[in-house]
């Protein structure tokens, strides 16, 4: 437990994030009827609602108790069948685990590995659809931001890969910590399933399995033989569409999911996604300017906007940074997941979030580091992030109202 009881514990892991008070309050209500005549009242424009997050007028989306993880496991048991084949590369333990679960279900898996610290190379996809005359592959999997590495791969251009091989598998997207947070624009770039979580950019617990479905990937569920029961869509989307669901379903949550998109789509998505570029370009001065320490992400086109993984010098364990922070400063950071273990730690600046908060967690990073023997002089990172954010600060463009 934090060494102190007073002042505020700073969370600053990729995920959960910081839940905003309006959306606190939402969900402190009492149980209520989900088979009431005016539940479709919220329901209905909640559905409604949530696909301008994921910015599609043609897909449907679904919310089902659970976590990203379980929307992962809906995509695929909803549009796939036994032994169909996938292409999907690994660069971090999300990937690596989302690569893990199409195998544990039976599907025909072609990982190709590539540096932690880079991301999806859309030019490989296109050499090795083309290629792929026959079309086995029926699902391409891209992880837009892998919170191990800190590292964001460009969706767009894997769909124009996709294009240019004429390929007509499926697009499927991990936005567990991208969607609400960085431009994510599901009709446009083509994308069939698009999968979330409720504790990142959406602001709330855990607790809530989010993903949108293209016409093309609904197409493919009619035909999909995996076995599925709890995470099925045919039950939602039978219930949904009157405003119900299939069980019962976490109200409190939909209530505070009702407060976390009113206050994304209030402060205007462009917005927002301009807020999570700023802050993280000033957390990155720190890191580089200040510090003098490196990211994991290997060049600026694969940095991230919601969390960045700072290598420690070789000669320190970022565990200890870690403990310290958390000990010593009450401040959470993230750790090195396997083979970053003890290389890096992870801040993570997403959700509900703004530069004092983030300066924050420059300086109990900067501290933590210092008392685990790093040299890095006192005050430099948040100068540097300061700095930054002096000259970038802009008015915000006009929002819903």
């Amino acid at each position: 437990m934090p060494r102190t009881k007073t002042g505020r514990h700073h969370l600053f892991i990729p995920g959960p994030t910081n839940v905003p008070e309006p959306v606190l309050n939402a969900l402190h209500v009492s149980s209520e009827d989900m088979r009431s005549a005016d539940f479709p009242q919220l329901t209905l424009p909640l559905f409604k609602d949530l696909k301008k997050i994921f910015k599609t007028t043609k897909g449907n989306v679904f919310v089902f108790p659970g976590s990203g993880t379980g929307a992962w496991e809906s995509a695929i048991t909803n549009t796939m069948s036994p032994g169909e084949k996938v292409l999907i590369f690994r660069f971090g333990q999300f990937s690596l685990l989302w690569a893990d679960m199409f195998k544990r279900l039976g599907l025909d898996v072609d990982v190709r590995d590539v540096p932690w610290g880079t991301g999806t190379p859309a030019e490989k996809i296109e050499k090795i659809l083309k290629k792929d005359k026959n079309h086995k592959y029926k699902v391409v999997c891209v992880t837009q931001n892998e919170t191990a590495t800190g590292v964001s791969s460009d969706v767009a251009a894997v769909r124009k890969a996709m294009n240019a091989a004429k390929h007509p598998a499926m697009l499927f997207v991990d936005g567990v910590s991208s969607i609400a947070s960085i431009d994510f624009r599901m009709d446009q770039w083509g994308v069939d399933c698009a999968i979330s979580g409720s504790q990142k950019g959406f602001m709330l617990p855990a607790g809530l399995a989010i993903l949108a479905a293209s016409p093309k990937a609904l197409k493919a569920h009619k035909k999909a033989q995996l076995k599925r029961c709890f995470y099925s869509w045919e039950d939602m989307l039978a219930t949904n569409a009157s405003g119900y669901f299939p069980y019962t379903p976490p109200t409190p949550m939909l209530r505070g999911l009702r407060v976390s998109i009113d206050m994304l789509l209030d402060e205007g998505l462009e917005n927002v996604f301009a807020r999570h570029h700023r802050i993280a370009e000033g957390v990155r001065q720190a890191v580089k300017e200040g510090w003098g320490l490196k990211l994991c992400a290997k060049g600026p086109k694969w940095e991230s906007d919601t969390v960045s993984a700072i290598i420690v010098p070789k000669s320190a364990d970022a565990r200890k940074v870690i403990a310290t922070a958390y000990g010593k400063y009450n401040l959470a950071l993230g750790a090195g997941l396997n083979i970053l273990a003890g290389k890096v730690f992870r801040i993570g600046h997403l959700g509900d979030l703004n530069e004092l908060q983030a300066a924050a967690a420059i300086t109990g990073a900067e501290m933590a580091m210092i008392d685990s023997g790093i040299k890095v002089k006192p005050g430099s990172g948040v100068a540097a992030a300061s700095k930054y954010w002096l000259k970038n600060m802009k008015a915000p463009k006009k929002a819903r109202k």
